[in-house]
């Protein structure tokens, strides 16, 4: 299959401290790839260079086609980015906000986008209602159909259940699927290795400003001796394998992205 991001070498640092030190990274049309690792891997500042709003060092990327240092404009324009924290207006209705952005980006006619996109995420009968009402998990929804207005054959999802009930991250997971069966591709990272069992067809995990892994979950599992025969045979979970791998459990306490 055709890899719509195709990442190489890719290098960032911040003055003495090396986030990023040659990762290399290749996604397929449609596919839902986690890219996992602890705080301060380097997870956010690998979104940030792909989304075009943090330069390389060293390295190369492409997304659709386009070099993201060469053509900054024609990779924004086939790409969309969800961050952290919902990016909606609470003041606003749930349809006002996808109105606002469909004119900000020029589609048209933005009334029948509005309504279209609260149907696909099951926010019709919320639309309009002011944001501020709105649980954390259909904000998060509004927030990714915002991000879809004019249809990006890439989106970046970045921690996208981060401060979510476990209700809430269940829908979120629902529509990231619902996104990669549509012909969507999606680059999600996350510290819940949970989420990436849940959600994606590859994994790869950046340890120390490097991808070491890369592969579904059962290449992933394979990694490790086989399931022990007790009473059930017990397959690794994802965490085990992760720290299995690193060598280490995350004790990083600051909070901080890079």
């Amino acid at each position: 299959m055709t890899s719509v991001i195709d990442v190489r070498g890719l290098e960032k640092s911040f003055q003495q401290l090396h986030v990023l030190r040659g990762v290399d990274l290749a996604v397929e049309k449609g596919s839902i790839v986690a890219l996992l690792g602890s705080n301060g891997a380097g997870k956010t500042t690998m979104i940030r260079i792909l989304s075009t709003l943090l330069t390389a060092d060293a390295g190369t990327a492409v997304i659709d086609g386009h070099d993201v240092a060469a053509s900054p404009a024609a990779v924004r324009a086939a790409i969309s980015l969800t961050g952290q924290f919902a990016a909606v207006d609470e003041k606003l209705s749930g349809r006002e906000n996808l109105v606002l952005i469909a004119r900000l980006r020029d589609q048209r006619p933005p009334g029948a986008i509005a309504d279209r996109l609260l149907d696909r995420f099951s926010l019709t009968e919320a639309g309009g209602r002011k944001v501020a009402t709105y649980s954390g998990g259909m904000r998060r929804r509004l927030d990714i159909a915002m991000s879809l207005i004019g249809e990006p054959s890439v989106i970046f999802l970045d921690e996208p259940t981060t401060g979510l009930d476990p209700e809430a991250r269940n829908e979120v997971w629902a529509t990231v699927k619902q996104l990669a069966r549509g012909g969507t591709t999606v680059l999600l990272t996350t510290q819940y290795l949970e989420e990436a069992e849940q959600l994606a067809d590859r994994i790869a995990i950046l340890h120390r400003g490097r991808i070491i892994v890369d592969g579904t979950l059962a290449e992933l599992r394979a990694l490790l001796p086989a399931a022990k025969r007790e009473y059930v045979e017990k397959q690794p979970s994802l965490e085990e394998v992760f720290f299995a791998i690193t060598g280490e459990k995350d004790d990083d306490t600051d909070g901080e992205s890079r």
